[in-house]
């Protein structure tokens, strides 16, 4: 929490950094008493009309008194935010609480020079967050009528605005409560305004290099020529306070003496020179800086303390930061050529976009996309990550008509509820290949607020999965699959066909195929390539389109060992051919051919007049790849169905429950509901759990078998007995009075060892398999779902499947199905099949419940006992706690 003396206080992210409309950064925080003169100049940099339509009559100055109101709030029921750049306010947005303690009125006030940068709709975003914190659920708002650009901003913002005119007056209200369509609005005002700034970014209109030196091979002399070298269609500026001429033209002392403007400064400068050189660059009025100093996060806590300024100095000032330590960025359209990087030239054009967030790991994906002749669109070295983030990127990405497929190398990742809405987006047009190491948890990159998360272990990779992402361990893999995806057709199946000329190498191709879950049709292994290339390439031209042109062929893996005469350009060239003509992919493995004096490591991508054949000298890398694309193929045309929204879910009710258990919880201290008032919030739900009553006496459980009605089961409340059977701690289909009296007797004795725990009386339901759901909310990834097989399946193998909602109708389907003992629930050794309609929609209940409300951190259920008939949950264990920020929420900000 922010404490202001005197005025209350509020949460620390209600502070944020924003992008504009336009791509330009600002900051956003609640207004504070010392802003009051700022507030008295923007009220008089106001012209007559804005002025009149804030306060329906013109005001020249404002008076102490309205300074003193509009500047001292209490956080609660007066909120008040400011939108600075440089310092100076460009927007205010205020509500002001009712006599009705749920409803608010709102203003806006936006500088004449900064209207149509969206920033009353931001405004408005945040402004509603922090009401709805605050228990207000209502906006209300006067409006001129002539106001039409405020109206919009209401009308736009995706609410159910109902509006009458009164006293030539258009009075508003609206309920503030996130809705799909609000949310869908958010989104793509996010999406249009990152795209932007990125945009701004990659396609400069011209460049400075700070930092340029004309001492060969520095950073600042690398940076100048490659830029230079590369083409870049725009002016370039080298800036040198020590030299005159750089590069064949002259220089420049200070950013300041450049008689144009400049967008992108390149700077190269020693890390105590960087804060002077980014205020140069927002007094020039640059939109944004790739930062190749390293000395930042790289250098323990100092480095990070620079790093958190750097960034803090640059987006209050409108700009954007690529790096620190970045390897630079490039750009191959030909209208831009941008080599701002220290790839020695420009990358042959193409279609694969690239993000790493490393710079060696920058080089190495450069390197291996010039090996594999694969064609660049786009490449951005984030370095230490501080704030242009692969996020970023794939929004660039999604509108970039350059960028067939993109890939991303990540060492962590900062906000992955976003970066999961984001990637099952894009996916859905362009492949997404992410590498990350195994070793890397899911975390925040250097200098980022949190950096460790609770979530289970794998719900990453399984978010990964569920939105479409191509998930690789190593840079090779991701070049692997990028090779197939920037040129190559989607597969429509997994049926292949191999084509050798070793029967024994086809054989283990196919073998090699049917392990990674594609079909083999056939193994072709007639054409004879010792006849030499003038009788072998009509042959492989004529069985390939044969085999090709079958519907139940859907791609071709050709593995071949070395033949006399056998010539890699030859074959590629007939293998792209086909390939082109049948509209299907086909991947090749020269095992032991290509020279490695022309194709390092044996690898290349060749080329044809009629397309390109992704080509392997390793078949297992091969066939791998393809199966990649395969089941990423598999993951575009399936039915994804919408998010499932139950019927029956009574968000309103669960709400006002959890405000009135956490009135009086302190922090973020967790909560567990006792079981009668868990149940009660879960029904609202739709979610039942069989009932059952604590006792103390058999008199008191025979009473209470009474009302629950028999048969009954006695079980321990001990939280490691409860459920185990042979261990004493569970009595089932206790029919009577008498036959529960014995129990009672018979569980005392067994359970002595353990302290004599006590226990409770439950409801028989109908026997089936065990099944557990379990749901936390993750720091980082916000609610994580998951679902297992009771018993040792879970507690000993960890198999678990995991999801993040929301959940399409496909996702649950996949949910229930994921783990590996889930067999079992489709009749097993001959068992009946269980009701899995039941658990999907338990699954369904549960996934939009924990969606809503993030105060709930953990809610298990276990058992849940699946039979042909239904699912019953036996046991439900709700915490709660006061709900923390999540980082993907209904206000946009950056993440700091």
């Amino acid at each position: 929490m922010v404490d202001q003396p005197g005025d209350g206080v509020y949460p620390e992210y209600w502070e944020a950094d924003v992008v504009l409309r336009d791509g330009g950064t600002a900051h956003l925080r609640p207004i504070h008493p010392p802003d009051a003169d700022a507030v008295q100049a923007f009220h008089t940099g106001q012209s007559q009309k804005s002025i009149y339509m804030r306060f329906f009559a013109f005001k020249a100055r404002l008076s102490s008194k309205e300074l003193k109101r509009f500047t001292e709030v209490d956080y609660k029921d007066r909120v008040a935010l400011v939108i600075t750049i440089g310092g100076e306010i460009l927007g205010i947005g205020r509500y002001d609480r009712l006599a009705d303690p749920e409803e608010a009125e709102v203003a806006f006030n936006i500088a004449d020079a900064h209207q149509g940068r969206g920033i009353g709709s931001i405004l408005l975003e945040h402004l509603a967050a922090a009401a709805r914190e605050n228990g207000i659920r209502k906006f209300s708002a006067e409006v001129l009528p002539e106001n039409r650009k405020m109206l919009m901003v209401f009308s736009d913002a995706g609410y159910d605005v109902k509006r009458h005119f009164d006293d030539g007056v258009v009075s508003l209200e609206f309920n503030i409560d996130p809705t799909e369509k609000s949310r869908a609005v958010m989104e793509a005002r996010e999406h249009r305004a990152e795209a932007r700034s990125i945009q701004e970014l990659l396609a400069p209109s011209s460049v400075a290099v700070i930092g340029a030196s004309r001492k060969w091979g520095t950073v600042g002399y690398q940076l100048l020529e490659h830029i230079i070298e590369g083409g870049f269609t725009g002016p370039v500026y080298a800036i040198n306070p020590e030299a005159l001429e750089l590069a064949g033209m002259l220089s420049f002392a200070r950013l300041a003496e450049v008689p144009d403007a400049v967008r992108l400064a390149v700077i190269a400068v020693p890390y105590e020179e960087v804060p002077k050189v980014v205020a140069d660059c927002a007094a020039a009025g640059v939109k944004g800086v790739v930062v190749a100093t390293a000395g930042y996060a790289d250098d323990g806590e100092r480095g990070l303390a620079r790093q958190r300024e750097l960034v803090r100095q640059a987006r209050s000032n409108g700009m954007r930061v690529i790096g620190p330590a970045s390897l630079g960025i490039v750009n191959t359209n030909p209208e831009v050529s941008l080599n701002a990087s220290m790839a020695p030239s420009l990358p042959r054009r193409g279609g694969l976009g690239l993000f790493s967030q490393s710079a060696a790991i920058g080089v190495s994906l450069y390197a291996g996309s010039s090996r594999r002749r694969v064609g660049i669109s786009t490449f951005l070295s984030a370095g230490n990550r501080a704030d242009v983030s692969g996020n970023d990127m794939m929004q660039f990405w999604e509108d970039d008509a350059d960028t067939a497929a993109v890939g991303l190398y990540l060492e962590s990742i900062g906000n992955p509820r976003k970066f999961s809405r984001l990637a099952r987006r894009l996916a859905r047009t362009k492949p997404v290949i992410v590498a990350k190491s195994d070793a890397m948890g899911l975390q925040l990159p250097p200098g980022h607020a949190v950096r460790t998360t609770q979530a289970p272990f794998g719900a990453l990779d399984a978010m990964m999965r569920q939105a479409g992402v191509i998930r690789v361990e190593t840079i090779e893999q991701l070049m692997d699959v990028a090779q197939i995806v920037s040129g190559q057709p989607l597969p429509a199946g997994a049926d292949i066909a191999v084509f050798s000329n070793s029967r024994a190498l086809g054989k283990v191709v196919a073998d090699a195929a049917a392990a990674n879950g594609l079909g083999v049709e056939r193994i072709v292994t007639d054409v004879d390539f010792d006849a030499g290339m003038s009788l072998a390439l009509p042959a492989l031209r004529e069985s390939l389109a044969r085999t090709l042109a079958s519907d139940s062929v859907h791609a071709v893996v050709i593995a071949l060992l070395p033949a006399r005469g056998l010539t890699v350009e030859k074959i590629a060239g007939v293998l792209a051919e086909c390939s082109a003509a049948a509209g299907k992919p086909v991947v090749a493995a020269f095992t032991g051919i290509l020279d490695p004096s022309i194709y390092v490591e044996g690898m290349v991508g060749a080329e044809a007049a009629t397309g390109t054949v992704p080509c392997y000298s390793n078949p297992g890398a091969a066939v791998a790849a393809l199966a990649a694309v395969v089941r990423y193929a598999e993951w575009v045309v399936r039915d994804k169905g919408l998010f499932v929204e139950p019927e029956g879910c009574d968000q309103e009710s669960v709400r006002a429950e959890l405000e009135d258990l956490l009135h009086d919880v302190p922090g973020e201290q967790l909560v567990q509901l006792a079981p009668a008032t868990a149940a009660t919030l879960l029904a609202h739900y739709g979610i039942h759990v069989v009932p059952s009553e604590g006792f103390e006496t058999p008199d008191q459980a025979v009473a209470a078998a009474d009302r629950l009605g028999w048969p009954v089961v006695l079980k321990t409340m001990d939280p490691a007995l409860r459920h185990r059977l042979d261990l004493g701690g569970v009595r089932l289909d206790i029919q009577d009075a008498d036959s529960l009296r014995r129990n009672i007797i018979q569980m005392h004795r067994a359970l002595a060892p353990y302290g004599s725990p006590s226990m409770e009386i439950q409801t028989m339901a109908p026997v089936g398999q065990a099944c557990t759901f379990r749901a936390i909310e993750d720091p980082l990834l916000g609610p994580v779902v998951s679902f297992g097989l009771a018993g040792d399946a879970v507690n000993l193998l960890e198999d678990w499947s995991h999801r993040v909602p929301p959940l399409s109708g496909a996702d649950v389907h996949d949910f229930i199905r994921a783990p590996r003992a889930s067999r079992k629930l489709f009749g097993y050794q001959g068992l009946p099949a269980v009701d899995v309609a039941a658990l999907e929609d338990i699954a369904a209940r549960l996934t939009r419940l924990k969606d809503n409300h993030p105060e709930i951190a953990l809610i298990e259920f276990n058992p849940v006992l699946a039979g042909p008939g239904g699912a019953s949950i036996l046991s439900a264990d709700v915490r709660i706690a006061n709900a923390a920020q999540r980082t993907d929420s209904a206000r946009r900000a950056m993440r700091s």
